[in-house]
């Protein structure tokens, strides 16, 4: 890579990596696996800078590498495997918003892959049917029935958990 490529790449990824690292977060939710997954994404980013500079939007070309290597890690076999024979405790939570971020973040754990991605991009990164759809390489058709089966999912995990609260609390 030339001198003025590297500072150029250095540059992009200084400014990108927070909203890289929140995207990655919220597709796979959790922080260790969501730094595997932009240091993945980089490391292609880096073999393939001069193409990902020359697209007519770097951010949304990187953002589709995030999500590809996102949805190839979660194909593969090594996702599933815990290296504990328990899951820790999570931390006490210790303010309410700190609460709703981690109910949306189990709320999003149950969903497939492919929904979850498509309600991360579509939610909290703020795109658009058809950006979502280009990202994925997918109609946009496609991505609306995601939509509409991933949000159908949550509301049903939410009716199930309100009437869980309320026999429990009545």
């Amino acid at each position: 890579m030339r001198a003025e490529d590297e500072t150029e790449y250095v540059g992009y990824v200084t400014a990108r990596l927070p909203v890289l690292h929140r995207t990655a977060y919220l597709l796979c939710g959790d922080a260790h696996q969501a730094d595997d997954i932009v240091q993945t994404t980089l490391t292609k980013l880096y073999r393939h800078w001069r193409r990902a500079a020359g697209a007519d939007n770097t951010d949304a070309y990187v953002r589709r590498m995030l999500v590809r290597t996102y949805l190839d890690d979660r194909r593969g076999g090594w996702s599933r495997i815990r290296l504990m024979s328990e899951t820790p405790d999570r931390p006490v939570p210790g303010a309410p918003d700190i609460e709703d971020r981690q109910a949306v973040r189990d709320l999003l754990a149950g969903l497939p892959p492919t929904q979850r991605a498509v309600l991360t991009l579509r939610f909290a990164c703020d795109l658009s049917v058809a950006e979502v759809a280009h990202l994925l390489r997918c109609s946009t058709g496609n991505v609306k029935s995601h939509t509409s089966r991933g949000l159908a999912a949550l509301r049903r995990r939410l009716d199930v958990e309100a009437r869980t609260d309320n026999r429990a609390g009545g």
